[in-house]
């Protein structure tokens, strides 16, 4: 069975059309990741706790 993917980009995508950005989409215990300029060039699926620990650093270093 395949899942559907409900993708979003960051609030802070840049660009004049908000494209340059990655996009993220949940998964039960995974998150995946695609080029919003590219989707269809393939995604890379971390697992959540990996992705969170990700974003927890990035705060951190930009704050």
């Amino acid at each position: 069975m395949t899942e559907t993917l409900c993708w979003r980009k960051s609030s802070f995508s840049g660009g004049g059309d908000g494209n340059t950005c990655v996009e993220i989409a949940p998964l039960r215990t995974r998150v995946a990741i695609r080029d919003s300029k590219a989707p269809s060039q393939g995604t890379l699926t971390v697992p959540v706790g990996s992705f969170t620990a990700l974003v927890h650093s990035l705060k951190r270093t930009i704050a």
